[in-house]
């Protein structure tokens, strides 16, 4: 079969704009190689932004092939460094299907279990974002880099600029951090050590941080569960994990960093993926991200923890319009299909199905100062009829308590506080 031309279409001037921009540096948009961050190695493919506007041609393409092949072939994760316009419009439709080739190749070294991690650097658009950037498991951006489908000489004249920054893009749920140039190696290092350490042992349950007397009502289950002083996931991350490193957003428009908090942190020695409600009304895009984690995670072969505590589901007509419920059932099916172990700890609140969609089937355990239930006293009150004054009574009959869940057999057990043995645990 012979060599695939290097000059498809006969472009006029082509080949001499080529070898032009190949004597100012870089023999092609896109180079290679391995490197060590703070001793782990990983497969680096880099972008050329002088050499044709960092366009991917043919001669791109194969360079990212063979580097995501020899990624698999050594285990290695994959760092992508892109700083590109979009396709090479001097080699047509062969540039395009780069794309393509691309894809095939990620989705190849994503079902290895090697974590993807680009950095999108200023610009990063077209082809190059919609495939190397957007498509890796974690993206980071360099601050205030150009980012986005549509090039600056393609989008629409009056399109707001600030869509199309990492700025926006990290507002959009589109990337994970913005990081500065002095601090990518680092932050990459960092991320590199989280995501390359598999474990198949489950997640340890944390320890109760507030009070460990059992309450002995269920409205005073709900009041301890729902008091401000009582500790909040923040609280429980910082105890549990000696670093982390959060993910951010949902990948498809929405962000939920106030009500739900999602990345990997170290525990005695291990990496935990971890996904916690923080005792707000879950949104949707907090649904989707938790349920990105919780793939990501298995793809990876990380243990995930997961912490409960909400009301419920946020259930207003902004949160219906964002596709709450298909949300929620993300959720459900990310935990149901993991294929790593999922641990949670109640923390709080535990309300309804905005509740135990982060619920691991099995092996979820309560803080004492938290309760469960299929619904708010209050709403399970007004929708049996009965007077306000009766939710404290239908909380009791609800059976809520941390003790009532481990007689019902919907918890494993009652998380000890720091001091103490487990010594309500339920052997399996």
């Amino acid at each position: 079969m012979a060599e695939p031309s290097a000059d498809p279409l006969g472009w006029p001037g082509y080949e001499e704009a080529r070898a032009a921009a190949a004597a100012r540096g870089a023999p092609e948009s896109v180079t290679t190689g391995t490197a060590a961050f703070e001793g782990t190695a990983a497969m680096v493919v880099t972008f050329h932004f002088a050499h044709l506007g960092g366009s991917l041609g043919r001669a791109a393409g194969d360079r990212i092939v063979a580097a995501h092949e020899h990624a698999r072939r050594h285990r290695l994760p994959v760092v992508a460094l892109v700083a590109t316009g979009g396709s090479r419009m001097q080699e047509g439709m062969i540039a395009l299907t780069q794309l393509q080739r691309v894809a095939g190749e990620m989705a190849l070294t994503r079902a290895a279990g090697l974590p993807q991690i680009t950095v999108a650097l200023d610009p990063t658009t077209g082809g190059g974002w919609a495939t190397l950037g957007a498509g890796a498991d974690l993206t980071l951006a360099a601050p205030g880099a150009q980012i986005g489908f549509a090039g600056s000489r393609v989008r629409p004249k009056d399109a707001d600029p600030a869509a199309y920054t990492a700025e926006g893009q990290l507002a959009a749920g589109s990337i994970d951090a913005i990081v500065r140039p002095e601090e990518r190696d680092a932050t990459l290092a960092r991320w590199l050590r989280l995501l390359t350490r598999r474990s198949a042992a489950p997640a340890p349950v944390p320890h109760a941080l507030g009070r460990t007397a059992l309450p002995p009502t269920g409205w005073e289950a709900v009041r301890r569960a729902r008091a401000p002083e009582r500790p909040r996931a923040e609280a429980y991350l910082a105890a549990y994990f000696t670093d982390r490193a959060q993910l951010h957003g949902d990948r498809a428009g929405g962000t939920d960093g106030a009500g739900m908090l999602c990345g990997f942190g170290t525990h005695e020695g291990r990496t935990v993926a971890y996904a916690a409600q923080t005792g707000t009304a879950t949104r949707p895009a907090g649904y989707r991200t938790a349920a990105r984690l919780i793939r990501l995670a298995g793809r990876l072969g990380i243990p995930v923890l997961t912490l409960i505590d909400t009301p419920g589901a946020a259930n207003d007509a902004a949160a219906e319009r964002a596709g709450a419920g298909p949300a929620i059932a993300e959720a459900f099916l990310a935990v149901a299909e993991s294929p790593v172990p999922v641990t949670t700890l109640v923390i709080g609140e535990g309300g309804s199905g905005g509740a135990l969609a982060l619920a691991a089937p099995g092996n979820t355990w309560v803080a004492p100062d938290a309760y469960f239930s299929v619904i708010a006293p209050e709403l399970a009150a007004a929708i049996l009829k009965r007077p306000p004054d009766q939710a404290e009574r239908t909380a009791d009959q609800l059976r809520l308590r941390p003790q009532d869940l481990m007689e019902l057999g919907v918890v494993r057990g009652i998380a000890p506080g720091p001091q103490e043995t487990n010594k309500r645990a339920v052997v399996p």
